[in-house]
């Protein structure tokens, strides 16, 4: 395993941890091209749990970026002081991230996994645990509605949050019951989405995705 950048996203990334929130780690690393002629592929993500990491195979990677994925996509707007490893394959990853992009697929994704966090929310009991759990998933639906507007509006990431308190604010409100106010903010948001006229374009520049990984993956031919 060659790792070509990794770096700390989630809520330490944003600014919305708190005294028990995790530390979540992200990177993208390449296979030895040798490992992709043997019986069984190479592995296309390694996940583990203590700590908290998610590596993904290069091509994985792109794959997932270029589908709109937010957490995958957030890895190449990290703050700097986010990063932990950046090799050359990983600046020059850094410097294409507009590449993924598209219109469309920001918006599905970003209004996709709010929508899930708002299932989330409205399947939780109402108990402690409920609640604590209740607030995670509305701030992660505010965090993901506001940072897809941002992108989808101007063509730029937003990671750290310039207002962590209201998020946080928002998260007891909704969690204390308030969930109407979750779902005015989804309806807010599409109907801004449809709004906005966005200078992403239609597609992703997949050649720029494809020239970078093939530089990755002719950097690791056996010599």
């Amino acid at each position: 395993m060659h790792l070509l950048l990794s770096g700390i996203v989630g809520s330490v990334a944003y600014g919305l941890a708190g005294p028990g929130s995790d530390t979540d780690r992200l990177g993208v690393f390449a296979a030895p091209i040798v490992a992709f002629h043997g019986l069984r592929p190479p592995r296309e993500s390694v996940v583990t749990t203590d700590p908290d990491v998610t590596l993904h195979e290069a091509r994985k990677y792109a794959l997932l970026a270029l589908s709109g994925n937010p957490t995958a996509t957030e890895l190449m707007w990290l703050p700097d002081d986010c990063y932990e490893t950046r090799t050359g394959f990983g600046e020059e990853l850094i410097a294409i991230r507009s590449a993924f992009l598209s219109a469309p697929r920001v918006r599905d994704a970003y209004l996709g996994y709010a929508a899930q966090q708002f299932r989330k929310l409205a399947g939780r009991p109402a108990d402690a645990g409920g609640r604590l759990r209740s607030a995670k998933h509305a701030r992660h639906l505010a965090r993901l509605l506001h940072q897809g507007r941002v992108l989808y509006a101007t063509g730029v990431l937003e990671i750290r949050l310039a207002d962590p308190e209201w998020f946080r604010a928002f998260g007891e409100r909704v969690s204390g019951g308030a969930l109407e106010e979750a779902q005015a903010l989804v309806a807010d948001a599409e109907a801004e989405f449809d709004r906005i006229r966005s200078p992403l374009p239609e597609r992703p520049d997949e050649e720029t995705v494809e020239r970078w990984l093939l530089a990755v993956r002719a950097a690791y031919l056996p010599r």
